[in-house]
């Protein structure tokens, strides 16, 4: 696998959260509302920010494949 098990959880809650900020925005439905500007972008920004996270760090448990041929 490309990822490890922690990526795809990140990965999962990143995604998540991308879709709780703008599924409120969109229920709250008000140009000037507290939701819509000021705590979805907030969700939003940190939803994107967990998934830029998750795809770029690497895992630090290594495979045993991987070290067999390294004397």
């Amino acid at each position: 696998m490309i990822f490890g098990a922690l990526n795809y959880k990140l990965l999962a809650l990143g995604l998540f959260l991308v879709i709780a900020g703008f599924t409120a925005m969109y229920l709250e439905n008000e140009v000037y509302g507290v939701i819509s500007l000021y705590i979805s972008p907030i969700v939003i920004m940190a939803g994107y920010v967990t998934v830029i996270f998750a795809i770029m760090m690497h895992s630090t448990k290594k495979d045993d494949a991987t070290n067999e041929g390294v004397a």
